[in-house]
């Protein structure tokens, strides 16, 4: 049995592959790349646990609102999307990670579509596609206007729900993968029982796929969902697996700054909405030839500059553009962008005739789990993707709307692997080959890891172990938007020492003077805020040991790229 988790489009991809169903990878897979699937094509159906935090369709992917980039319209191209995916992520893109991402993920949407995913279509039936900042053509598919997500994680889902071969766990939190001789034997779950208690269970499997997403809770200003705790990535990094480009997270440039800071998506922008300063300036003018349509990191720095030169207050984003070709535009609003519509109406604002206000938020992780080009990570039996995964295709930063489509191409691959893999199979990472120096010798072996051990004073204050704004005011002062050398040491030696704490915490010989929490909510809470100083403090390691500025990573002292460094780091505990 394979066991994969996490229910977002990642997994739920990981899923379908790893059982066998036809109704995905129909057209194949791309030519090249290092990695293989033994036996000539001919694919072994598994049994499948599929593992959720919370209920079956919480996830990122159901809250995602952007889209999906796909070349699989007459004027595009997947080597056109290649090209504008290598740009935004500033020379740390795996070319054929991105060749293979771009070409299968255009085979993977039209499957969807045939499968049934409810896709937009204008009256005559074609498929709608839109613009988003940094893509050469028109090629983010929607769904939902605006709830692209939400729809493909109920239309995905229900293919799941129909396959036999997978059994779906609801309210299981992954506490641990667990390893023996270098191989992975299974995984340690808290489930929730009738009682609303916590019934341990240890799932034995030789394979098991993450994909629980990203960590955005790390932070006060996030358009990630409550379940976005880190909890795959941090039990990667404890059971000894390589991760890399931890240092680069991408902040979506406008969430709403008041109520729970609410995305808004880059469409919006693709439309013609433009952003203004508190005298009604339109400022990315003066920053970027393409001005709101930007790299997403380019935007969200900007805004957090315009921010602080205004003593903190948001900055404005006008729709009003948008009438020349609308001229009834509260009715399009309410079409094109119905979520973000209802949510701004509902907080008293309307935004067809007066600008809202917008803040830079965290929104997704570049960094993650190393893996190969089928998702396998450094420990054999170990697979990984979406958000949770470094697979090579983001780079420094994520080319909008390439998540989902990442998520698709990714999990099916570990999905793939996860099943037809013999045993033995080791990952085989792409040497990193797209250096901005030609010749340059690039470090491919991980940097040793040093994690902090758990305190093991006797009598510890339960005043010392963190709570959740604790870790996320520290991650947002020492490892936000734009850094420098002194907050992200400070970040490192805080993060650490809180870390150590959790540790305790969770230790079996945990202080008596530390309350344990008893129901299975309270005891969520306590592994996810460990889990989120455990990514956290190896965010800060990874940011102060870039000395540069590129893509997502912004360093005050460090404010140019740095080519002596222009290639990943990884790290594995020591």
């Amino acid at each position: 049995m394979i066991v994969v988790v996490g229910a977002g489009i990642a997994g739920l991809c990981a899923a379908l592959a790893a059982a066998g169903d036809s109704r995905l990878g129909s057209e194949g897979l791309a030519t090249g790349g290092r990695a293989s699937i033994p036996k000539n094509g001919t694919y072994r159906p598994q049994e499948v646990l599929l593992v959720c935090k919370d209920k079956f369709v919480e996830s990122n992917t159901y809250h995602a609102q952007g889209g999906v980039a796909t070349a699989i319209f007459n004027d595009d191209s997947p080597a056109l999307h290649a090209t504008d995916t290598m740009a935004a992520g500033h020379g740390l893109c795996d070319r054929t990670a991105v060749d293979i991402l771009t070409d299968e993920g255009a085979r993977r949407v039209r499957e969807l579509i045939g499968d049934g995913w409810h896709v937009d279509r204008d009256n005559e039936g074609h498929v709608l596609r839109g613009l988003e900042a940094a893509h050469c053509r028109s090629r983010v598919v929607h769904a939902g206007g605006d709830a692209t997500g939400k729809v493909l994680e109920l239309d995905v889902s229900a293919m799941v729900r129909e396959n036999p071969n997978i059994t779906v766990l609801e309210h299981a939190f992954l506490n641990d993968v667990l390893v023996r001789d270098g191989h992975v034997v299974g995984v340690r779950l808290a489930v929730r029982d009738a009682q609303d208690g916590v019934e341990t269970r240890v799932v034995d499997t030789d394979r098991v796929v993450l994909a629980t997403g990203g960590a955005g809770r790390l932070f006060p200003y996030t358009t990630n969902p409550a379940v976005a705790t880190g909890d795959g990535l941090a039990a990667a990094i404890r059971a000894g697996a390589q991760v890399a480009d931890l240092e680069f997270y991408q902040f979506h440039p406008t969430a709403l700054a008041i109520g729970e800071h609410f995305l808004v998506s880059e469409a919006v922008r693709g439309e013609g909405a433009v952003l203004l300063d508190e005298h009604g300036h339109r400022f990315m003018t003066d920053i970027d030839p393409k001005a709101e349509l930007a790299p997403r990191d380019v935007v969200a720095r900007a805004n957090f500059r315009t921010m602080q030169a205004q003593g903190g207050k948001p900055i404005m984003l006008d729709v009003s553009p948008m009438g020349t070709e609308n001229p009834d535009l509260a009715e399009f609003l309410r079409n094109r962008f119905p979520t973000i519509d209802a949510y701004t109406r509902s907080l008293g604002f309307d935004w067809s005739k007066e600008p809202i206000p917008v803040a830079p938020a965290a929104h997704y992780w570049m960094g993650g789990i190393r893996t190969d080009l089928f998702g396998r990570a450094s420990i054999p039996g170990l697979y990984a993707a979406g958000e949770c995964a470094r697979t090579g295709v983001q780079g420094a930063n994520r080319l909008a709307s390439n998540s989902l489509l990442e998520g698709m191409v990714y999990g099916y691959r570990a999905g793939l692997a996860a099943a037809n893999d013999i045993d033995g199979t080791v990952w085989q990472p792409q040497d990193f080959d797209n250096s901005a120096i030609e010749n340059m010798p690039v470090c491919q072996q991980p940097m040793p890891l040093h994690m902090p051990d758990a305190i093991t004073q006797p009598n510890v204050a339960q005043s010392l172990v963190w709570d959740r704004a604790r870790i996320e005011d520290a991650m947002w002062k020492r490892v936000g938007v734009i850094r420098d050398g002194d907050s992200l040491s400070q970040g490192v030696r805080e993060l650490g020492e809180a870390l150590s704490m959790a540790n305790a915490a969770d230790s079996a010989d945990m202080s008596k003077n530390i309350a344990q929490p008893t129901t299975y909510a309270e005891r969520i809470i306590m592994w996810e805020n460990r889990n989120l100083l455990t990514v956290g403090y190896v965010a800060a390691v990874a940011a102060s040991n870039r000395c540069e500025s590129r893509g997502a990573h912004t360093r005050q002292d460090y404010p140019t790229n740095n080519p002596t460094i222009a290639h990943s780091i990884a790290y594995q505990m020591s």
